[in-house]
């Protein structure tokens, strides 16, 4: 392979470890599943709404999420129910404080960070909602708060149902759990593994947010260690098996 061919490839390459080309077609079929289902289910609720628009731009960025990296601590039920609900109504609240679109806007997105921040529900489609409620013309600014609950919770809550039916049709675990993957999992933690504590002082001294949860993370880890110490007993299994047949 010339390095020309190495550096497209490359290119093509998943930036999610452990992502697959069929993840990626049912993240695909998922999405569109999902925002359809949603779609529809909204239209018919709201079809004598002449106001409500039926669905929310900030619902295909959801739609990523939920579908693509269900495991993600942003895409669980709650972040994508709660954060865009609490994120619109920032936006709702700053909109009326300031005079000024471009000033409210700005505090919209930076109040959603820090109220989805402290609520548990940090989901980064929470600041397209918030930005919605401040630019979205006179249909939202004439909703007000409502804007909140429909159609943003009632979407977001829609798109979570059909992430959950989905991923439990296509095999994915959504809401996501932490768990053993099967007999190959190490049954208990080692003494000479990282501890808990030793992950958490490692995130630290690396200064970064990461989009995995700490206990997913101890799970890595720990495989990782497993199949380590298989690999270096196969060596050393085989390297004896080599040498007696050398004698």
């Amino acid at each position: 392979m010339t390095s020309k061919q190495a550096t497209m490839r490359r290119i093509f390459e998943p930036i999610l470890a452990g992502a697959t080309f069929r993840d990626r077609m049912l993240a695909c079929a998922g999405g569109l599943t999902g925002i359809a289902l949603t779609s529809f289910i909204a239209s018919r609720i709201l079809h004598d709404s002449a106001i409500l628009p039926f669905i929310v731009a900030p619902m295909g960025a959801s739609a990523v999420l939920v579908f693509a990296v269900p495991a993600s601590p942003l895409a669980q039920p709650w972040p994508v129910i709660g954060g865009n609900a609490i994120s619109a109504f920032a936006g709702v609240f700053c909109a009326h404080l300031f005079g000024s679109p471009h000033v409210a806007a700005g505090f919209a997105v930076g109040l959603a960070i820090l109220a989805m921040s402290l609520t548990r529900s940090l989901h980064p489609p929470g600041g397209a909602a918030a930005l919605t409620a401040v630019i979205g013309g006179e249909t939202i600014g004439d909703l007000g708060y409502s804007f909140g609950f429909l159609p943003v919770a009632f979407n977001a809550m829609c798109l979570v149902l059909a992430g959950v039916l989905y991923h439990r049709i296509s095999g994915h675990q959504y809401p996501h759990r932490v768990q053993s993957i099967g007999a190959q999992a190490i049954p208990q933690r080692e003494p000479t593994s990282p501890h808990p504590d030793d992950i958490e002082a490692a995130l630290r001294d690396l200064g970064e947010t990461f989009d995995i949860g700490k206990d997913d993370l101890e799970l890595i880890v720990r495989q990782v260690e497993f199949h380590a110490a298989r690999r270096r007993s196969e060596t050393i299994h085989r390297d004896f098996l080599s040498s007696r047949k050398a004698r």
